[in-house]
């Protein structure tokens, strides 16, 4: 709300945190790296304020002098949080904390949509002359920023797979409190080539358990390739990102199905969801999640829903919050706006990736010179032709199983001139693997997205050229380790005279098929560097 005060020199802001909150320590940290100027509540207490924004009634913010505006937070009122003010009444709405003592808490409450007024005057009858609706200024930098997915998807590294982004609320119903283990069985269960898989996680959850023992629950997962999003506003650009969103009942969901995005239900019941509202609506509708393996189903069905119907009973004057804001505001402070309102902002994208995966489990499937691969975690319940590993930083157990091992080479410029060094060569290194790993039969130096050098211990040494898929203007790259594991599954389909080469196969992972050009060794692949 507050880029409605842009360019105006007259309005100074301050933040300050009441006190009570289980989630202080996170809030004063995220404010202080934005850069925001904070003040003791102390100080608060003391100081007279022209206007007084909150985005909840809890606490004694009732004690700061000045006008007080109580904006949206979240996606409508859905849930009723368990031991926290009356039994079933909706978070936001409940009149212990806007009317205490009987005394109305907020001159202004600022909602979302309409039903969300004759909401508040059914349980505070007395406060329905104190709402307006400004629309929600989050749905609207959601809107702003859906011409950035190419970007939010490049820079998660999604490509051509679908992003499957789990979203979990925070308290005892919560996706990742009732179902912990469910990220870790889909990276388990789908093909990696295929699908990527991201979790959002309410602020309250990173701030409760803390970075540390997230990375620490979450590790397995993680290293499988699970994108983990930043506790503030890299959720939004992953839900922008998304093709569709498993959720529990946090009302983030509704947020994606306002973007259209397809919504899966994961959620396993409970008091807090509250029946006949937006979400208990959105999950009603949406293919209900069971078990992990029935993932691709379910998503399958998911597909055709038309989400945005349900979103819009909690979303109103969409694209129109900040002026509506601005109008509301401004009549409050008793001034005329600078300038108009400002045009809502994108979100800024994704700040890194998951980890890439340093091991693969390789089902493969040869039809002459056509090969299928999919891959997954080394731990998947799948049936699978080979282990692939990423030497030496796979780990002593991936490498001491692996039939491929692969190394890729350093980006070109990043040495030291001055260092003193000494370095492989593609040829070199490949026959160093071989003789130290036994139970290897491919070594592969990965020296581009479209070059490879394998050596292979019965066929020897063989350059492999990838060339990317081109559709509808755009080029598609596989990982080249993939195409490794589809030239070591044919390499071992038949006896070495079969294999002659120069050949061209056919590799398909996921939804690309590429051709891999596999020929004697190329002079300029052997003296590579690694």
């Amino acid at each position: 709300m507050l880029p409605v005060f842009l360019g105006d020199q007259r309005i100074t802001t301050r933040f300050t945190l009441a006190p009570g909150s289980d989630f202080g320590v996170s809030a004063l940290a995220a404010l202080d790296r934005s850069g925001a100027r904070t003040v003791p509540w102390e100080e608060a207490l003391r100081t007279d304020h022209d206007l007084v924004l909150a985005a909840s009634p809890k606490g004694e913010l009732r004690e700061l002098s000045g006008p007080r505006v109580l904006l949206p937070h979240g996606a409508g009122f859905n849930k009723a949080v368990r031991d926290d003010g009356s039994p079933g009444i909706p978070s936001g709405l409940d009149p212990a904390y806007l009317l205490p003592d009987g005394v109305p808490w907020a001159d202004l409450h600022a909602l979302a949509h309409d039903d969300q007024v004759a909401l508040l005057a059914h349980y505070c009858p007395s406060l329905a002359g104190r709402a307006d609706v400004v629309g929600d200024p989050t749905l609207d930098r959601l809107l702003a920023s859906v011409g950035h997915r190419a970007h939010y998807r490049d820079a998660l590294g999604t490509g051509w797979r679908q992003l499957v982004v789990l979203t979990s609320t925070w308290g005892p119903e919560s996706l990742l409190s009732r179902r912990p283990e469910l990220p870790g069985e889909l990276l388990d269960l789908l093909p990696q080539d295929t699908f990527q898989v991201a979790l959002i996680l309410h602020p309250n959850e990173h701030s409760r358990t803390g970075a540390f023992d997230l990375s620490r629950r979450l590790a397995p997962a993680l290293a499988a390739g699970l994108v983990l999003s930043q506790p503030y506003e890299e959720w939004a650009s992953l839900l922008v990102a998304a093709d569709a969103v498993v959720s529990d009942h946090g009302s983030t969901a509704l947020y994606a199905a306002a973007l259209g995005r397809p919504v899966v239900n994961a959620y396993d019941g409970g008091d807090e969801l509250l029946p006949d509202s937006p979400m208990a609506r959105l999950l009603a509708q949406a293919p209900r999640l069971t078990e992990a393996r029935r993932m691709e189903d379910v998503l399958s069905e998911a597909v055709g829903q038309e989400t945005r119907l349900v979103a819009e009973a909690a979303f109103a004057r969409q694209g129109r919050a900040l002026h509506q804001l601005q109008r509301t505001l401004y009549g409050m402070l008793g001034l005329r706006p600078v300038a108009a309102a400002p045009e809502a902002e994108a979100f800024p994208g994704p700040d890194g990736v998951g980890h890439r995966a340093m091991a693969h489990a390789v089902r493969t499937k040869v039809n002459g010179l056509r090969i299928d691969v999919e891959r997954f975690p080394p731990q998947t319940p799948h049936a699978v032709h080979h282990l692939a590993a990423e030497y030496p930083k796979a780990g002593l157990r991936a490498l001491q199983s692996a039939a491929v091992l692969w190394q890729c080479a350093r980006p070109t410029g990043t040495a030291d001139p001055r260092r003193a060094s000494s370095t492989w060569t593609a040829a070199g290194w490949t026959t160093h693997v071989l003789e130290e790993a036994p139970r290897c039969r491919t070594v592969a130096a990965v020296l581009s997205a479209e070059r490879c050098l394998l050596r292979h211990r019965s066929h020897g040494l063989l350059s492999i050229r990838i060339e990317p898929q081109r559709a509808g203007g755009r080029m598609s790259r596989i990982d080249p380790v993939a195409a490794v594991s589809a030239v070591h599954a044919w390499l071992g389909t038949a006896a070495p005279a079969v294999h002659s080469v120069p050949v061209v196969l056919t590799c398909e992972t996921g939804p690309l098929s590429v051709l891999v050009h596999v020929t004697p060794p190329i002079p300029e692949d052997l003296d590579h560097e690694l």
